[in-house]
């Protein structure tokens, strides 16, 4: 699987610096954990300002506010060129909103950070939570990628 990484440097140098990398490793975990064999596809991860993510938010959700993580799943009927790779979709940051939240639920930005890539992942991947039962099994995957990184579950 191909990972493209495009950062507002900007925004993500004081929140943290090494989100690209982190991000790659975050997903790639996700992907090993699932057992996916996702060669020839490629993910887009976009780490954004809390303006660009208000925005995108407003447009796709009608909530004009920025939030953690969005995901675009891409379109399972996209006709892919010989050769290239297949496009999975698109996980996007906000840098500000991820910054807080670390620090009003006491964890490090690189501990949270890595937990929004990987339910972004889960959510490419076609799991959801809007109802009790999915939500579960959702939390549940993301505690045991994360434990598998040594992180501690983040909802306790």
């Amino acid at each position: 699987m191909i990972i493209n990484v495009d950062a507002d440097e900007e925004a993500w140098a004081a929140v943290l610096p090494d989100a690209g990398k982190i991000a790659v490793s975050a997903a790639n975990a996700a992907v090993r954990f699932l057992g996916k064999d996702l060669g020839g596809s490629a993910l887009e991860i976009v780490l954004a300002t809390d303006e660009e993510v208000a925005e995108l938010n407003g447009q796709w959700r009608g909530k004009p506010k920025p939030t953690n993580v969005l995901s675009f799943p891409a379109a399972s009927d996209i006709v892919v060129p010989p050769g290239e790779p297949r496009p999975l979709g698109e996980i996007i940051l906000a840098a500000g909103v991820v910054a807080r939240e670390a620090a009003e639920q006491s964890k490090s930005p690189a501990d949270h950070f890595t937990h929004l890539v990987v339910h972004g992942f889960l959510h490419i991947m076609g799991y959801d939570h809007e109802v009790e039962a999915e939500a579960d099994r959702m939390e549940r995957l993301e505690t045991e990628v994360l434990a598998q990184m040594g992180i501690a579950n983040p909802y306790d």
